[in-house]
């Protein structure tokens, strides 16, 4: 295939600049910094984002971009490419660090090339920004790494050697430097209308009064979930405490896990005799991304495991408890470093952030998180006196 390239403006200054978005709902939203301080920096540039179809309703009226173009995942590269042509862009900025999406933007014809050095795809790019010195990278430990960190004299909580500095938003922001945009930290936002709210709300029958989010799973394996009953246990002691309703949030996959709390606050209901006393809502798996942005702004307090949804709720203007065991809050905790509105709780294990899919030994992080100390933080942020 032969690939037509497009002329660069004679100053480098983007006229037409295509953004690679990123795969997954909680990178997309702490994207969102980036967007914005490009936008600031380049007023006049028509701004495309690429990102994948499940995550295009995020982009709705986002004021960042001028267009979306989506892809499917099963849409081949030089499918895409072809596609990408017709925009005539003179400048890509590729946020994922994938060898394909280096391979999109070449193939595309697209003239100037930005992204992060690595991963084998440098001559992809015409310019490959370094990483930040001394910046605490994810880096997984292997089961016998964790085994030994268990097993031996180690104590107390984790170690991560990362700083404010290190959250994965600042990642963003230091490539969007590359074109001019200022590197400094804006609070992920996504804005939900007044029309879309009171739509969720008739939807799904929301109740009034104080409503608690609770997103017990988490997508990229069990070893960032923490335990259903303790989610039902904490539960139920802020319904006798705040008297509150429950929103259950979920993906499809998530839908039997959702169930399960459901109904056993359901059942917690039917002992006590008080027909209103508890109301909840399971929304697994029934809510488009616009609908989930609303549904979440719609609870005063989100309590969630370490996902997308965790993101999303701060960026839509919900408090959020994020609970941690194989990842770290200082590089990927809800909105900004240090904001008050959200509190991040992790457990007590030697071996945390491990950054696995499945805990190796006996998902000490999360089971030494205790219900009280979860319930507490909830309340907190509700304003409980």
């Amino acid at each position: 295939m032969s690939i037509p390239v497009y002329p660069l403006s004679a100053t480098l200054h983007p006229r037409r600049l295509l953004v690679r978005g990123v795969n997954w709902l909680g990178d997309a939203v702490m994207t969102t910094p980036a967007l914005l301080r490009l936008r600031e920096a380049l007023p006049d540039t028509h701004i495309t984002l690429l990102t994948h179809e499940k995550l295009a309703g995020l982009w709705l009226g986002h004021p960042a971009v001028d267009e979306v173009i989506t892809f499917a995942a099963k849409e081949g590269v030089f499918s895409l490419a072809r596609r990408l042509r017709a925009g005539r862009f003179d400048t890509a900025l590729a946020l994922p660090n994938s060898t394909r999406t280096g391979l999109e933007v070449r193939l595309a014809g697209i003239p100037r090339r930005i992204g992060y050095a690595g991963g084998g795809r440098s001559w992809l790019l015409t310019q490959a920004v370094p990483r930040r010195a001394g910046v605490v990278e994810m880096r997984k430990r292997t089961a016998e790494e964790v085994r030994r960190l268990v097993g031996g004299s180690a104590r107390g909580g984790p170690e991560t050697g990362a700083s404010a500095a290190s959250h994965h938003l600042f990642h963003y922001l230091h490539l969007a430097a590359a074109l001019g945009a200022k590197p400094e930290l804006l609070a992920p936002v996504i804005a939900v209308s007044a029309e879309e709210l009171a739509a969720v709300k008739a939807k799904f029958n929301l109740p009034a009064g104080l409503l608690i989010g609770l997103n017990a799973g988490a997508e990229y394996g069990p070893a960032k979930r923490w335990p259903a009953e303790r989610f039902i246990a904490t539960a139920k002691e802020l319904q006798a405490r705040l008297h509150c309703g429950f929103i259950i949030f979920g993906g499809l996959a998530d839908k039997a896990l959702a169930t399960q709390i459901a109904e056993a606050l359901g059942a917690e209901r039917a002992v006590s005799g008080q027909r209103s006393a508890v109301s909840v809502v399971n929304l697994a798996g029934q809510t488009s991304l616009r609908e989930l942005c609303a549904a979440l702004r719609a609870c005063r307090v989100v309590l969630t495991n370490d996902t997308g949804p965790m993101h999303l709720a701060a960026a839509v203007g919900a408090r959020v408890v994020g609970l941690f065991g194989s990842t770290s809050p200082e590089l990927t905790g809800p909105g900004l470093p240090g904001d008050g509105r959200h509190i991040f709780l992790r457990g007590d294990a030697p071996c945390a952030p491990c950054f696995l899919r499945e805990c190796p030994v006996d998902f000490r992080c999360m089971n030494s998180l205790a219900v009280a100390a979860v319930a507490d933080a909830v309340g907190r942020l509700a304003g409980e006196d």
